[in-house]
């Protein structure tokens, strides 16, 4: 499993420093009045009758998003395979796109702690970076401004496609550590840090 490879591989790196994790991150949801499990994991995850509509979903157990999303386009985009959000990125905003409640998770659909303010993306992702797009060593070819992900360090001991895409695609979770694993000052919820722009020069060859 992707996630956990790169769990592994940030552990293995960063195994002199003092460790982070979800608890106490932002999606640490086991003090929350609605979360009635008292669980960090069991918002997210379950160990039995997972959700299996989902491509990859990892013991998947909160209600997946069935919106229709406005993705990104761009006369310069040279990605040939954007379409609507798959995979990690499906389940990403199956809370942050504002249509499903935080607390549909174990079969519940009637909840009502949604996500606001910057936190809510809605379903317009026009402007936002685009998600769930192949990006192989073609892409990097034909756009001449991306490093090619089967050699290119992603900074966490791989390559980018082994350490950062997911199936071979860009997703939300190439750029977020969702489980705040990564113990480097200044990453909240992000792979590696981005001081200097590092996390975007990772790929964008600049």
């Amino acid at each position: 499993m992707r996630t956990l490879k790169v769990i592994t591989t940030s552990l293995i790196m960063l195994g002199a420093l003092s460790a982070q994790t979800i608890a106490g991150s932002d999606h640490d949801f086991s003090n929350k009045s609605w979360n009635n499990t008292g669980e960090i994991c069991a918002v997210c995850h379950t160990p039995h009758n997972a959700e299996t509509g989902v491509n990859g979903a990892p013991l998947w157990n909160h209600q997946v998003t069935t919106s229709n999303f406005t993705t990104y386009t761009s006369s310069t985009l040279d990605a040939t395979t954007v379409g609507q959000p798959d995979g990690a990125s499906k389940l990403c905003l199956s809370c942050h796109d504002g249509t499903v409640a935080l607390d549909n998770f174990s079969g519940k659909t009637n909840g009502t702690e949604f996500l606001t303010g910057n936190k809510n993306f809605g379903t317009d992702l026009s402007n936002d970076h685009p998600i769930s797009f192949t990006y192989d060593a073609t892409l990097a070819s034909t756009d001449g401004e991306l490093n090619d992900p089967t050699t290119e360090n992603s900074g966490l001991g791989g390559t980018i496609t082994a350490d950062l895409l997911i199936g071979g695609k860009m997703e939300c979770a190439s750029c977020h550590d969702v489980h705040n694993t990564v113990a480097v000052s200044g990453t909240k919820l992000l792979v590696i840090s981005n001081n200097n722009s590092a996390l975007c020069l990772t790929c964008h060859a600049k």
